[in-house]
């Protein structure tokens, strides 16, 4: 019992950070053997997050939704939401498009070839992804989630039948048939709400896996990849990770400032939710985290967190959706010899902007913006298959950019509305234990 109340008095950063060090180590000494061993701790972690996901999200935005009775329109702070949600995604794509030119990660020596199992991705039409919002049947829509394979092959956790959308949408009507039936629903919106605690609960019971599961998934994805894979396009893999460091660290910081807020009491906070995102590479798989480190360790209103971050985990894509087809189409660019004009510049930050609301839900979606942004400036789709066997290295810091956005747009919102709890937010604790106390 000492033994483990030592581990849980170690602050939850550290002990993610022990897991993801120690991986990494076993990953590197036992090589392919490690993906055998030490993989299904990570296929475990993934589906106890697959678990109680789609619970924990029907169940907030129900409570969300039905206790608007006093609250600030949910109206004006969506639209509050999706403003900073573009305005964000547009320094996302200047930033990828910034580092793409200065770093020139095109400009490489050797051939490169196109990955034998690249597949090119069928791009839906935005009004089909508009309609699938809605579900035919809402109990296929709360089961659609499910494990599928990326574009390295890896199984991650994704969007299977549709997306979280259509569990939102079903779930915001519900909360709403509560709001106008009123007081014959009382005993009903109570017991949602108790629903809802014991979801959050169960959250706190799943994140205390995380040290192992990343111990898990990182020594597998060490012992898998090696270096052989990433020595042709070394280049890309640093712009990408300089291009979502500045935008982390740099633009986010900036925005917090002029917000009146501290940049470093932030990442303490949202550090949980970034080191999911980091080693699960979904931003679904980290939206209990990232929910958690919202409200817990940032001091966003419980009902408006509930309704913008299983929204921003959909649509809210810097790192996939902006920053890499930005660099993506910089990168062909320059490896085919072909001058991107002023006209293809805009082009493509507008292709990114938009299409990353269009294909919100779509499973590989950092796959599909590339594919509609290198469409939409007219560069050869090659690159996404030269890029194909190192995704999941690419992909481990999109997400964690993508969640820490869709972390930081809930704090900008509060803070301009008056749903900030500054204390919280200053204090900042980063466990996210099971009892309650060490999180206070």
């Amino acid at each position: 019992m000492r033994l483990i109340s030592a581990w849980f008095r170690i602050p939850f950063w550290q002990r993610v950070l022990a897991g993801f060090v120690l991986g990494g180590a076993a990953g590197w000494l036992m090589g392919p053997s490690a993906d055998t061993w030490f993989g299904p701790l990570g296929d475990l972690y993934i589906t106890l997050i697959k678990m109680i996901a789609v619970p924990l999200v029907f169940f907030a935005v129900i409570n969300a939704v039905a206790s608007l009775h006093g609250q600030k329109s949910m109206a004006a702070l969506g639209g509050r939401t999706f403003l900073w949600f573009a305005i964000t995604a547009v320094l996302a794509v200047g930033v990828g498009l910034v580092v793409g030119t200065v770093m020139q990660p095109g400009m490489v020596q050797m051939p490169l070839m196109v990955d034998p199992d690249y597949v090119p991705k069928e791009v839906p039409s935005v009004v089909q992804v508009l309609l699938n919002v809605v579900p035919a049947n809402p109990f296929q829509a709360l089961t659609g989630i499910g494990a599928v394979k990326n574009a390295a092959g890896e199984t991650v956790l994704a969007a299977g039948k549709g997306s979280i959308l259509p569990v939102i949408f079903f779930a915001g009507l519900i909360g709403f048939a509560m709001v106008k039936l009123g007081e014959k629903v009382a005993l009903a919106r109570k017991l949602v709400g108790e629903v809802s605690e014991i979801t959050i609960q169960l959250t706190r019971f799943v994140l205390e896996m995380t040290p192992i599961g990343t111990f898990g998934l990182i020594a597998s994805l060490v012992g898998a990849y090696g270096f052989e894979k990433l020595l042709p396009l070394g280049s890309f893999v640093l712009a990408l990770y300089v291009a979502c460091a500045i935008h982390i660290f740099v633009v986010y910081s900036g925005l917090l400032m002029a917000h009146g807020l501290n940049p470093l009491k932030f990442f303490r906070g949202a550090a949980p939710g970034m080191q999911v995102a980091f080693v699960s590479s979904s931003s679904f798989a980290s939206l209990p985290s990232s929910l958690r480190s919202v409200t817990h360790n940032l001091g966003v209103n419980k009902d408006y967190a509930a309704f913008a971050v299983p929204l921003g985990a959909t649509i809210k894509m810097d790192g996939c959706g902006a920053i890499y087809p930005a660099l993506c189409a910089v990168f062909i660019a320059q490896y085919t010899g072909i001058p991107l004009t002023p006209e293809q510049y805009l082009i493509v930050l507008i292709a990114s902007v938009l299409g990353s609301f269009g294909t919100a839900g779509v499973p590989g979606t950092a796959v599909v913006m590339a594919t509609v942004v290198l469409s939409a400036a007219g560069l050869p789709l090659e690159v996404i298959g030269y890029l194909y066997a190192i995704d999941r290295i690419l992909d481990m810091m999109r997400t964690m950019t993508n969640v820490t956005g869709q972390m930081l747009v809930p704090v900008l919102v509060a803070k301009e509305t008056g749903l900030l709890d500054r204390e919280i937010y200053e204090r900042a604790p980063t466990n996210v234990g099971i009892e309650e106390e060490r999180m206070v």
